[in-house]
């Protein structure tokens, strides 16, 4: 009888969340540390100008859940009851605890005190819009779990045009995007239904990520090939965009006369091409780390990347904690902008070690795992067999690839 395949874990991946969900931190600390400087300094405006090169980030997030979410799913048999059931349960059980949880803090913080019918109605508005705490990304991706049969279904019935569908799909992106950001400024889109208003929580508006991750995951070699092969050109352009984002805000600013949400939106054009650029430059990053694992890279460096990688939704979802505790300790500070400016690395390590030590004390103690989407225990198998069923890494070469099967 033969023997079953193991199926080749993808470091590169792990390494691809860990810089993701850094990025997606140092995003929101530069915004706290922008939020106390003096609106005429220099140091502000470095802040500002440099902001949108950061938002490669949730975009990278949402190619990454729609990469995860194929690699785990498009050669299996398709029960998507219980697709819809482990996900739903695996995200929802979070996203419904740290949200209340989060909300209990903050308001203590803002009155010292609880309104409880205030804070229940206030509770159900965050759970409905996803609209505190960025869990707006968990909003996203419980929609595409809706029409994640869909995405694979489309692949499978049209197995000759996968590139067809890829290039579809971008164009469409692009299209969309020069709509959000040059015509719909001009459009009262007050009575339209909040699903269509609130743009940036309609999963359509990310399709292109979606498309693309699970096209990546289809055709993996050949990508992988790909980008070995252009990864100085794809460097190249990444580093031209980012210096593009400074003109961007500049544009947006000076010559278009935005509006402050308007010129940092990640909703344009610009931005949606760097995004291309740095996804593919994060990913080929995640290779050469691959590479290395089996060539002497410090065992220190290689355990924290794991762990990282292992908790990266649990940091996400707590980020909001460490960020609070970031605000009050910059709203004690009576410093020179430029001071300011240099804390920067030390309160981004404050955010990151405080995010990290929360996610992994869930990841670690019974039964808080299934706070961050990683439940220690299993009704049949029992606590150990369960954590060692997710947390073991199979490195054999294989005709089939594996990422662990959590969020992107």
């Amino acid at each position: 009888m033969a023997q079953p395949v193991k199926r080749r874990y993808l470091h590169e991946v792990d390494l691809m969340r860990v810089i993701f969900i850094g990025g997606v931190l140092l995003n929101h600390t530069t915004t706290a540390f922008e939020s106390r400087l003096v609106n005429t300094s220099h140091s502000q405006l470095i802040l500002e100008a440099t902001h949108l090169a950061l938002h490669f980030t949730r975009m990278g997030f949402m190619f990454m859940t729609g990469l995860v979410l194929v690699l785990n799913y498009y050669h299996r048999d398709q029960h998507w009851g219980h697709f819809w059931l482990k996900r739903y349960t695996s995200s929802g059980i979070p996203y419904i605890a740290w949200n209340a949880i989060i909300m209990v803090v903050a308001t203590l913080i803002a009155s010292g005190k609880i309104d409880w019918p205030a804070y229940w109605a206030h509770l159900g508005n965050a759970l409905q819009y996803g609209n505190e705490y960025y869990m707006y990304y968990i909003l996203v991706t419980f929609q595409l779990y809706l029409v994640f049969p869909l995405l694979v279904l489309l692949f499978k019935k049209l197995p000759h045009a996968h590139y067809q569908i890829l290039g579809v799909s971008a164009l469409l992106q692009l299209v969309l995007l020069v709509g959000i950001k040059y015509w719909l400024p001009q459009v009262d889109t007050s009575h339209w239904l909040w699903w269509f208003r609130s743009y940036g929580n309609n999963v359509f508006v990310y399709q292109v990520y979606f498309v693309a991750g699970g096209f990546v995951a289809i055709h993996y070699d050949a990508v992988v090939a790909w980008l070995e092969r252009q990864h100085r050109f794809i460097a190249g352009m990444a580093g031209v965009l980012a210096l593009a984002t400074v003109g961007l805000y500049f544009g947006n600013q000076q010559v278009l006369h935005l509006s402050t949400a308007a010129t940092f939106s990640v909703h344009q054009p610009l931005i949606y091409i760097y995004d291309i650029f740095m996804i593919s430059l994060v990913f080929w990053i995640g290779l050469r780390y691959a590479h290395a694992r089996q060539h002497g890279l410090p065992g220190w460096l290689d355990r924290l990347i794991q762990a990282f990688s292992k908790v990266s939704f649990g940091i996400y979802l707590v980020q909001s904690l460490p960020l609070f505790a970031l605000y009050g300790i910059l709203g004690l500070l009576h410093l020179p902008a430029w001071v300011v400016l240099a804390l920067l690395p030390i309160g981004y390590l404050f955010v990151a070690g405080g995010a990290l030590a929360i996610a992994w004390f869930c990841y670690k103690v019974p039964p808080f795992g299934v706070l961050i989407g990683r439940p220690q225990w299993h009704p049949l198998k029992g606590v150990s067999a369960y954590v060692q069923n997710h947390v073991k890494s199979h490195t054999a070469p294989a005709t089939r690839l594996r990422s662990e099967d959590h969020q992107g």
